[in-house]
């Protein structure tokens, strides 16, 4: 059985740091909010209960439509936002020796999903601003 080299024992030392690094800010968020539910005031009146924007006495039920299209609008930016999360490793990967072909079939594989994607929203009338 082999024995771990002294690259393994730094590799897992720098993973440590991460962890100890983690932890204190686990620690640090619990202790602000742990002092801020110490040190606060607590006097709850009806006014401090009621819904509060910008000044303005709430009239109503507190339910308001709102358009899907903007649900729609943030979707596809998702989708194309992490389409360019995996261009940027694609390109580091296709510029290496021997991955020229496979990876550039498989990037335009794909963007061909991509399109799919995009040619459905086009053809529901998405992507016509009303």
């Amino acid at each position: 059985m082999p024995q771990p080299t002294a690259g393994a024992a730094d590799y897992f030392q720098s993973y440590s740091v991460v962890g100890l690094l983690a932890v204190v800010g686990v620690l640090f968020v619990a202790v602000a909010f742990g002092a801020g539910r110490l040190l606060r005031p607590v006097v709850p009146t009806p006014e401090k209960l009621l819904t509060y924007e910008c000044g303005v006495d709430p009239v109503g039920e507190g339910w308001a439509h709102t358009q899907v299209r903007y649900y729609v609008y943030a979707f596809l930016y998702v989708i194309f936002a992490v389409d360019s999360i995996f261009l940027f490793p694609w390109a580091t990967v296709y510029a290496r020796a021997g991955y020229g072909a496979t990876t550039l079939v498989e990037m335009f594989i794909f963007l061909g999903f991509l399109a799919v994607g995009l040619l459905y929203a086009y053809k529901k009338g998405v992507l016509t601003w009303t």
